[in-house]
């Protein structure tokens, strides 16, 4: 196991600033080395997290980030919880379309981080701010 990553224990990074958006990326790469992802898999979790992490920023007003190692018994992956208590997203379905970005961030919008990991669940609304997990296997 690598040095610095519990097993089965969130680690929480706020995200409160852009230098925090790196911690939160180089978080996960430790993270996503420590289960053995691969090279492509690895870049790709981090693309999405760094993406969701500006938005948190941005978007949400500040939040954090919470990364943990899982298993599901046949694999291993990581699983990354973004929170904000922010405005929520108004238009769901118009933020999750295709090509869709308000600018500001890498342009992936959350379509395109969707694309980037294997499982992605956004729970969001009026004043009750926006949570988005997503998760990334071995393969």
């Amino acid at each position: 196991m690598t040095a610095g990553v519990d097993r089965g224990h969130p680690q929480a990074q706020a995200i409160r600033s852009d230098e925090d958006v790196v911690r939160v990326r180089q978080l996960v790469r430790t993270v996503a080395v420590a289960v053995r992802l691969s090279l492509v898999d690895q870049t790709k979790l981090v693309t999405a997290a760094s993406e969701l992490a500006r938005n948190t920023l941005v978007y949400g007003g500040g939040g954090t980030a919470e990364v943990s190692m899982v298993d599901n018994g046949l694999r291993r992956g990581v699983r990354i919880v973004f929170a904000d208590d922010g405005p929520g997203i108004a238009d769901l379905d118009l933020a999750l379309t295709d090509g869709y970005t308000t600018g500001g961030g890498l342009g992936l919008g959350l379509s395109g981080a969707r694309r980037l990991v294997d499982e992605f669940d956004i729970d969001t609304g009026p004043e009750r701010g926006t949570r988005i997990t997503v998760t990334k296997w071995s393969r």
